[in-house]
């Protein structure tokens, strides 16, 4: 997307933009410490709100709905904007729920985790908006997956650092009160330091306007091929591993509570390295297909050596090598822009984040209602693990048929039929 700026000094503006990616950045840290840390206190959110797992884990769910659905709103407010306010609204609000969330009440925890999830929206978004318009086009998909790096190493800090604090007496309410005043400050700074645009004219009425750029990327099956893969990508770990892997791994697999918190924590740690790393291999390689695809086989046989084989490695080394392999995931967002107008790139990556949560917030459900409530009371744990993680591999399945349908959109494809 080209930018009216006000200011004619290009090679100024563009180092603006990557220092505030980098408290961008910062955003999206805290952002995912919000997402993966209540895997780590689901007993105690249940005693906070007094309710069963199930029900703590329905409260966590909310937060997939307004994130999907806000995402939309994200990537059209950027297009139109610029990242400014968009981005320290979005901060703001995740802050507010942060806050919030130390209430005790079920309607208030409701509540809170869906501002968690309007708020987050605006994160990678916003991020991946602030990078483009500071990094040039052939550094891309390097600068997205060391994006998500950043936000991965928040999904292990919300694990492996929050994990021992929560267990070691430090109160919820505090943690949550804590993090809502660091994502304030974080808000401010974004405001202060983000460079103002001028917005660009726009034809026709505000609706069409507004509704135009996503009827573009909603017309494009790229864009929905590439949410299907993010989505299913994303749900293993999501719903798996920062949400039911803890409790899972105590009960069905006997392992401790600090056990199941280290083995958990190793996926995001292994989106630290696999989304950059395999960011930079498809740059490299100018081709996106082939490290997709290679990256959900390797996904599915780290996956299942885990579920049926798990003598064969320990399992913080297959979490670990499954989370590397994960940072495919973050190839369908590069593909979604390079696949739609240069102008609608903000939309874009709303449309992708719309999408992929979407799939989120329908399968949690699922998942919980077929293998989480019964996880305290199954009779043979080994056989319940392994139908949980066999539900799992087959998302993965589906993924994998669907790399092999998407187009190619490096720059070294060779020749397809439009």
């Amino acid at each position: 997307m080209k930018t009216n700026l006000t200011s004619t000094n290009v090679t100024g503006i563009e180092r603006k933009f990557i220092i505030a990616w980098v408290f961008g950045l910062l955003f999206y840290f805290l952002e995912y410490v919000v997402r993966s840390s209540p895997a780590v206190m689901i007993t105690e959110l249940g005693k906070v709100f007094h309710t069963d797992q199930l029900g703590t884990s329905t409260i966590l769910g909310t937060y997939y709905y307004t994130y999907a659905a806000t995402s939309l709103i994200a990537g059209i407010t950027l297009d139109r904007y610029g990242a400014r306010s968009p981005i320290a609204i979005g901060t703001g609000i995740l802050a507010i729920g942060c806050i919030l969330f130390a209430v005790p009440l079920v309607i208030t925890g409701d509540i809170a985790r869906m501002l968690q999830g309007a708020g987050s929206a605006f994160a990678f978004t916003g991020c991946v908006y602030l990078a483009s318009h500071g990094f040039g086009a052939k550094y891309i998909a390097t600068a997205i997956g060391a994006t998500q790096c950043l936000g991965m190493l928040g999904g292990s800090a919300g694990q492996f650092v929050v994990g021992p604090l929560i267990h070691n007496g430090l109160n919820t309410n505090i943690f949550w009160i804590g993090i809502g005043i660091m994502c304030g400050i974080v808000a401010i700074a974004l405001f202060v330091i983000t460079p103002r645009e001028t917005a660009l004219p726009q034809a026709g009425s505000g609706r069409v306007s507004i509704i135009g750029p996503y009827k573009i990327v909603f017309q494009n099956l790229q864009s929905y091929l590439s949410g299907l893969l993010s989505g299913l990508l994303f749900a293993p770990t999501t719903i798996f591993a920062m949400t039911w892997g803890v409790a899972f791994f105590q009960h069905d697999r006997g392992n401790s509570y600090g056990e199941a918190v280290l083995i958990c924590s190793m996926v995001p740690m292994g989106w630290v390295v696999g989304c950059p790393l395999l960011g930079w291999i498809s740059d490299r390689m100018k081709r996106r297909k082939p490290v997709l695809s290679g990256g959900i086989v390797l996904m599915l046989f780290s996956l299942a050596q885990l579920i049926f084989f798990p003598q064969v490695l320990p399992a913080s080394l297959s979490m670990f090598i499954f989370g590397v392999a994960s940072g495919a995931a973050m190839i369908p967002y590069t593909i979604i822009k390079e696949a739609n107008p240069d102008h609608v790139k903000g939309s874009a990556t709303g449309a992708i984040n719309f999408l992929t949560f979407s799939i989120t917030a329908f399968l949690g459900p699922v998942f919980a209602s077929k293998y989480g409530k019964d996880l305290l009371t199954a009779g043979d744990p080994v056989l319940h693990f392994q139908h949980a993680g066999s539900f799992l591999l087959i998302i993965l399945g589906i993924a994998l048929i669907a790399s092999f349908i998407i187009k190619e959109t490096g720059t070294a494809k060779t020749i397809e039929h439009e």
